[in-house]
């Protein structure tokens, strides 16, 4: 078993264990925030043909090429289309067709201009400029031409893919399955959200904070429930997680200390433990096993150090698992904002959230760094990493940071 390992060698020995878990094809107003599973190609082009940006009139170019203010070129008007018709007609030498945002350029017509330009009666439009052959058109194959790759699997579809698959026509999508990830918080100090405090109990409180991470990130949170601390029963949970979900992630019991029983009790039934403990502050106290090709993952009880772990190493990994392309948190160089006065002998991430200003790039801590302190997750978009071995850090120093967002 390996223990207290470096968060890189945790992180590959979970990539290796994780593969996205299945298709499954929805409809297209279901499909928002869900990963793409198969390539889009544009069947046809976007726009599918030339057409007006605005409300003006179309005609050829050269019946303007004399124009002037002093010496307007007059053309005979002799159509309207609005958007959603086609136009009936074709434009000739010395004619123009009425054209509405949106319409379908007519037949002969190289250009458009706007009513504003123009002086015009129900039957005539005048000129007082020469026009320059396809201006103001929006052509056919504009925004996505026919037979471009629109979008590749592993994609998040996002409000405007989903306008762009809608504009192709497509009335369902294959999308790749969302993991269900089963919640076990363990601790006899544990009480359920709707019971009375009692001396020496908490609420459940990681059970909602694992929850909403979860949902943010399009995840499907299975909610087994609270274990003691007594081997039997958290293997019993963890094994009913294991038969509802695709992973179980466990809070509390993963130390050193009697009550800690999780890493006993998950050898009791069989799973194989990938390793124990990783060399980082907070959240040092973890553990990763697989059983029967599912992993299970036992974070702290403490919420910060959890949470901390959940964001640099297991969201990540459910991202894989959900399919998606780009899964690892992107890396960035942020300037601390103020003093941190403690010295860092372990590798350490704080956390903050993003400040830009004056056209650099800072980090603000967003609340106390201690392994318990959730409230300063609250607007924390932000790890930034402190290497083991340093002293206090000073306002206007250099860090580098891993976006947590979802």
């Amino acid at each position: 078993m390996r223990q207290n390992i470096p968060l890189e060698q945790a992180q590959s020995i979970l990539e290796a264990c994780v593969q996205p878990i299945g298709k499954e094809t929805v409809r297209l107003n279901e499909a928002l925030g869900r990963v793409l599973a198969e390539e889009i190609v544009a069947n046809e082009d976007i726009p599918p043909f030339d057409r007006s940006p605005f409300d003006g009139y179309a005609f050829r170019a050269a019946d303007t090429q004399t124009a002037s203010l002093t010496n307007p070129v007059t053309l005979t008007i002799i159509e309207e289309v609005p958007a959603g018709y086609a136009p009936t007609k074709q434009v000739t030498p010395g004619t123009a067709v009425k054209i509405l945002t949106g319409a379908p350029i007519p037949e002969g017509a190289d250009t458009v201009i706007k009513y504003e330009d123009t002086e015009f009666t129900e039957t005539e439009v005048k000129v007082f400029g020469p026009a320059k052959p396809g201006a103001n058109i929006v052509t056919a194959g504009e925004d996505v031409p026919k037979g471009t790759v629109l979008v590749e699997p592993g994609t998040v579809i996002t409000a405007p893919v989903l306008g762009l698959l809608a504009a192709l026509g497509l009335t369902e999508i294959v999308v790749f399955k969302r993991p269900r990830i089963a919640i076990i918080s363990t601790g006899n100090e544990l009480l359920d959200v709707s019971e009375p405090l009692l001396p020496g109990k908490i609420r459940n409180s990681n059970s909602y904070t694992l929850q909403g991470y979860l949902q943010t990130c399009g995840l499907e949170p299975v909610v087994i429930g609270i274990a003691r601390d007594k081997k039997e029963e958290v293997a019993a949970k963890v094994e009913e997680g294991l038969a509802k979900a695709d992973m179980v992630i466990t809070t509390g019991g993963v130390s050193v200390g009697d009550y800690d029983v999780v890493k006993d009790a998950l050898e009791m039934f069989g799973a194989e433990i990938l390793y124990w403990q990783i060399d980082i502050k907070p959240g040092s106290a973890t553990l990763a096993a697989q059983k029967d090709g599912k992993l299970i993952i036992g974070l702290s009880g403490n919420p910060a150090a959890a949470m901390v772990v959940l964001q640099l190493l297991v969201l990540p990994i459910i991202k894989k698992m959900a399919g998606r392309s780009a899964y690892a948190n992107k890396k960035i160089e942020v300037i601390l904002k103020e003093d941190f006065r403690k010295a860092s002998p372990r590798r350490r991430f704080l956390r903050g959230t993003l400040v830009f200003e004056n056209g650099l790039t800072y980090m603000r801590t967003t609340g106390g760094q201690g392994n318990a302190v959730l409230s300063s997750l609250i607007g924390c978009n932000l790890l930034a990493e402190i290497p083991a071995g340093s002293g206090p850090i000073q306002r206007g120093e250099k860090l580098t940071a891993y976006l947590v967002d979802c």
